[in-house]
């Protein structure tokens, strides 16, 4: 489509600030049932229990709820989606798309004079339905395809989308492709994770042990498996052997449990290995 901006957007605190008397007007315009739309209001204006205190908030919807995903993404969809397609995307010059998962969302643009556009009405499209644009978080990015053969670190701007930090890189041709890796925060998150979770664990049955790190890598994988993230996963691969070998050393005073051992119980109990789930 020969993209070559990107605008990288951020909803500040869109399920705390959603209103409620918006989201109402928005499901009348294709809700006709007097009953569903009572049931949302009930869910909408449920009490909120903080500690010992009851609260009745005036907007946002229930973190957790059952019903906040399909509020948030009708909500969203007419703010933006509907409005992408009916108003911005006819005035453009250039091709353009959206791509959106929830409140995460991103606009890819051929000309940048379209994109600056955009991003200079976007915030007063969201303000209209009492929703912020962070303007810190939210960015225009160069991504245009680089010219001439490909070299490491000559790439143009990133951005991250849904946990994967998207980049211009070398192919095994010596060509650039877009690649996709994990994202640091998301690794460094992962990374935490693991580590306290090993460290509050320490004590339990090695089997048990065993069993939970496996899942939580494995889930891992399942997530972030695409092609040309395995050297991102295997940091957190060997981030959680050496978590384990650490927290289990600290079971008693005697001290720590050398490599050797730790490599015998390695052949008893071996973490999964990083693994491509899907190609990409």
């Amino acid at each position: 489509m020969n993209i070559g901006w990107v605008l990288d957007a951020d909803v500040s605190g869109f399920l705390e600030n959603l209103s409620h008397n918006q989201l109402q007007d928005i499901l009348k315009q294709r809700v006709n049932d007097g009953g569903v739309l009572r049931y949302i209001g009930k869910w909408l204006n449920a009490g909120v229990v903080d500690g010992k205190s009851l609260s009745y908030p005036e907007k946002g919807t229930p973190q957790g709820g059952v019903v906040s995903p399909t509020l948030g993404n009708i909500f969203l969809h007419h703010v933006l989606d509907e409005w992408y397609v009916k108003e911005v995307r006819p005035r453009l010059k250039g091709r353009s798309f959206l791509c959106r998962f929830a409140d995460d969302f991103l606009i890819g643009f051929e000309l940048e004079a379209d994109a600056r556009r955009v991003m200079e009405v976007l915030p007063k499209r969201f303000a209209r339905f009492e929703l912020s644009i962070h303007p810190e978080k939210t960015r225009l990015v160069p991504f245009q395809k680089p010219s001439g053969p490909a070299v490491a670190g000559k790439g143009p701007g990133t951005f991250d989308f849904l946990g994967f930090t998207h980049y211009w890189g070398k192919s095994r041709k010596n060509t650039w492709v877009i690649k996709r890796k994990t994202a640091q925060k998301r690794l460094r998150r992962s990374m935490k994770n693991v580590w306290e979770w090993c460290h509050q664990n320490r004590h339990k049955p090695l089997r048990e042990q065993y069993w939970m790190l496996c899942l939580k890598l494995k889930g891992h994988y399942q997530y972030y498996g695409i092609t040309g993230n395995y050297a991102t996963m295997r940091v957190l691969y060997k981030h959680a052997e050496k978590a384990w070998r650490y927290w289990l050393s600290h079971r008693s005073t005697k001290g720590g449990i050398p490599w050797e051992k730790f490599g015998m119980l390695n052949l008893v109990y071996p973490l999964p290995g990083p693994k491509i789930v899907h190609s990409i």
